[in-house]
């Protein structure tokens, strides 16, 4: 069969920086294309704060493979089904939010991968390998290898597992989720308080530790995204369609309404 190309995937194992874009409100399959053309790698199909659904979701999965950048899907929970119905529609990687113990990454694991890795249910023809059939050892095994599965750290148990969790056999990053983090700890909104940055080192050693991909979420200031980013993040979400509407729309008015007539 023909190898089956994860642009994302590649990015991180040769080190390099992997740039996505996350969605909430677009919901047209053209999102990829364009989102391509503007120099991002992988989209992060939002289902736990966003509202689209799995259908939505697939179609915009299907056309981003065939536009050249990786569709990942935030699912909203840890039951195998949200995993399973997006990845065989489509979806390249899975983020399962609020991860705090090995046994829940194990879980996910068992979800997300194909037997002898996973529990993950095999089904027909899938648009990973443009729906033709191949010997389904041959297939499971090339998808197992070429999808991603992405667990985020959101809490300070999750920080005091996150040795446990990057351990796991069958993760590829472990991406921090700083806004939620910093609620949890106490400090909501301090992006740049000396415990994110503790936190933030302590998920990249244990990524390196265990061969992971350390990931950097909700964090975009450009002076502080350079930062972590030379501190070893490289699974980097560097913002979202409504923040980028919301601020090339702005300023615009504000240059039409303070013109000088």
């Amino acid at each position: 069969m023909d190898p089956i190309r994860n642009a994302t995937k590649a990015r991180l194992e040769a080190g390099e920086v992997a740039i996505g874009v996350g969605l909430r409100q677009a919901r047209t399959v053209d999102i990829g294309k364009a989102m391509k053309t503007c120099g991002y790698d992988w989209l992060f199909i939002d289902m736990e704060h966003g509202s689209m659904s799995v259908d939505v979701a697939a179609q915009m999965s299907v056309a981003a493979q065939d536009a050249g950048i990786t569709p990942i899907v935030r699912v909203p929970g840890f039951q195998h089904f949200h995993a399973t119905r997006v990845l065989d529609a489509g979806a390249q990687g899975i983020v399962v939010p609020h991860v705090d113990t090995p046994q829940v990454a194990a879980q996910m694991v068992s979800n997300c991968r194909y037997p002898p890795v996973g529990h993950r249910s095999v089904t027909g023809a899938l648009p990973q390998v443009d729906f033709r059939s191949h010997a389904l050892g041959e297939m499971t095994a090339a998808l197992n290898d070429t999808t991603l599965l992405v667990l985020m750290i959101e809490t300070p148990e999750a920080l005091e597992n996150v040795e446990a969790i990057a351990a796991t056999d069958g993760v590829d990053v472990l991406l921090v989720g700083s806004n939620d983090l910093c609620m949890e700890m106490g400090i909501p909104g301090q992006l740049d308080h000396p415990d994110v940055v503790t936190a933030l080192e302590r998920v990249i050693a244990a990524c390196k530790t265990h061969g992971k991909h350390a990931g950097l979420g909700g964090v975009y200031t450009p002076a502080l995204m350079e930062r972590y980013i030379r501190m070893g993040m490289r699974f980097v979400l560097a913002g979202s369609d409504l923040s980028f509407m919301m601020n090339a729309a702005s300023e615009r008015a504000s240059f039409v309404r303070n013109l000088d007539l």
